[in-house]
């Protein structure tokens, strides 16, 4: 069933639990966990809300009622006076406080989601005394028994009201009157993340929930701009589970300005990949079987099976046999080689070298930063979203210093996270411009690398966490008045491998 959870009753039903409640904060508690005695609990079930946030009924079934979101509280929230003209105290908070509550940097969005999110749990917790008693015990069991859901017990919708929120536009509003991409990604993130949830709720309190982490974004694709004045929407659902991995597709839609109806309103699509771990345990967990229904759900999940067979093949063929094994190196050192003949030039004889080229080492930028615990996510570990909002600042500042004019953004082409990075851990960004596909004058491409490093002074080491590709291009008005993009080359054989390795992921190499 669709979730018709808003922002608004929540927020209302916070705020009627604090007028009755003077419990002190919990303290913050992992995903999973049962909260500490005596802590507030939510209501059995999701609350709804009428326009002007009044608690009611149910709607009927069929209706799409999508989470709203709501960029700032009431007369009430924070003043005590009848008209609210009490000054706010800063030190309280306007939510009560939840053992599952993450940091506070985060958008409304996100907060509205996750808030979403962390009543599923509640609803398992509150399902049963005996049951409570014992996750409080800590005697919560594994699941065990698998249940087959539909894409559309898990899809998930979210509205916002850009036409009519003034605060809620401008905290998206980029310089040019568009969407912010980098805070649109965190929303994304943490919406597939709650569909995750959902599809691995199997709403029994005596088994301790699973522990849903973000494995990879593929292709996501800006098909037209996104404007930051007219409302925009984002809905999604689960096409595809293997054992333990669980693929969402989302979609961003927004009608355009002049009320086109025959124009498409999908703005930008997006598939991330989670997988599930054993709350307790940490090791990878089965998750819920999928029963697609409509035809565009079967569709779904049969593209989204055959990329899972055609990824587990190509792993197989790299373990081929010793003959393939001599073939592939002999086409990779020809195919290094003639990546490295320019950077050579540049080296050997820079005055003699192509004006038109560049070498990578010279389009790199780097910014660094201490993970705060605002930042952090339900897991108590940083935030995916936020990972990936800082990644696309920088891979875009790098576009714009390359290109000499702003970038357009097209695509995420890739995004893994390797290892989690925790709150007070060392973070750097390092990106450069991979390489440029200037095949086609209209459209040239500029894909930028992007990748994270945790890094560790005390122990003297450093780790990649996160890697992260983006492919922007230039306005054609631009490419008309005489605008040229430069090739990029590399210098060192471990940049031409990169590129290699990456052009080789696009389907570049033949």
């Amino acid at each position: 069933m669709t979730t018709r959870l808003t922002a608004t009753s929540l927020l209302s039903r916070t705020l009627r639990r604090r007028a009755t409640s003077r419990i002190p904060p919990r303290p913050f508690a992992p995903l999973g966990l049962e909260p500490s005695a005596g802590a507030p609990r939510s209501q059995s079930g999701p609350s709804y809300s009428t326009a002007s946030g009044d608690p009611g009924q149910e709607p009927p079934p069929g209706m799409d009622s999508p989470i709203k979101v709501v960029s700032h509280l009431g007369n009430g929230g924070g003043g005590s006076g009848e008209g609210g003209g009490a000054a706010i105290d800063a030190g309280k908070s306007a939510r009560r406080p939840l053992s599952l509550w993450p940091g506070m940097y985060h958008s409304p969005v996100t907060n509205a989601l996750w808030e979403a999110r962390s009543s599923i749990f509640e609803r398992m917790m509150d399902a049963g005394n005996g049951a409570a008693a014992a996750a409080d015990a800590g005697e919560q069991r594994a699941p065990t028994e698998l249940l087959v859901k539909t894409p559309a017990q898990s899809r998930t919708s979210i509205v916002y009201k850009f036409a009519t929120d003034d605060i809620l536009r401008e905290q998206y509003r980029d310089p040019w009157n568009e969407v912010r991409i980098g805070k649109l990604l965190e929303d994304l993130d943490a919406l597939a993340g709650t569909i995750a949830v959902k599809h691995c709720s199997d709403e029994d309190s005596t088994t301790r929930p699973l522990l849903v982490v973000t494995a990879s974004v593929d292709k996501m694709e800006l098909k037209k701009p996104i404007r930051v004045d007219t409302d925009l929407k984002i809905a999604g659902a689960v096409t595809y589970v293997g054992r333990s991995s669980i693929d969402i597709q989302i979609e961003v839609t927004q009608v355009d300005q002049d009320g086109d109806n025959q124009s498409d309103p999908i703005a930008l699509t997006a598939n991330f990949t989670f997988v599930a771990r054993d709350s307790k345990t940490g090791k990878s967990a089965p998750v819920n079987r999928l029963s697609p229904e409509t035809e565009r759900e079967k569709q779904l999940f049969s593209e989204r099976e055959a990329r899972d067979k055609m990824r587990k093949r190509k792993r197989e063929e790299q373990k081929g046999g010793l003959e393939d094994g001599i073939h592939k190196l002999r086409a990779e050192a020809e195919r290094l080689n003639t990546l490295l003949a320019e950077g050579r030039v540049f080296s050997d004889l820079p005055a003699l070298a192509d004006r038109d080229s560049i070498l990578l080492k010279d389009t790199r930028l780097e910014n660094s930063l201490v993970c705060q615990p605002q930042q952090r996510n339900l897991h108590g570990r940083i935030f995916g979203g936020f990972l990936m909002h800082r990644a696309f600042e920088l891979a875009f500042s790098t576009a714009y210093a390359f290109v000499g004019q702003r970038p357009c953004f097209l695509e995420v082409d890739h995004v893994d996270f390797l290892k989690p990075v925790d709150v007070g851990d060392f973070l750097r960004f390092k990106s450069c411009v991979l390489y440029t596909q200037l095949d086609n004058p209209e459209q040239p491409l500029v894909n930028v690398e992007v990748v994270a490093h945790v890094t560790r002074p005390e122990l003297r080491k450093s780790e990649i966490s996160n890697t992260f590709h983006f492919t922007f291009t230039v306005c054609s008005d631009l490419l008309k008045k005489g605008l040229k993009i430069r090739n990029v080359v590399p210098s060192t054989e471990e940049e031409a491998r990169r590129i290699l390795e990456r052009m080789e992921a696009e389907g570049l190499c033949n």
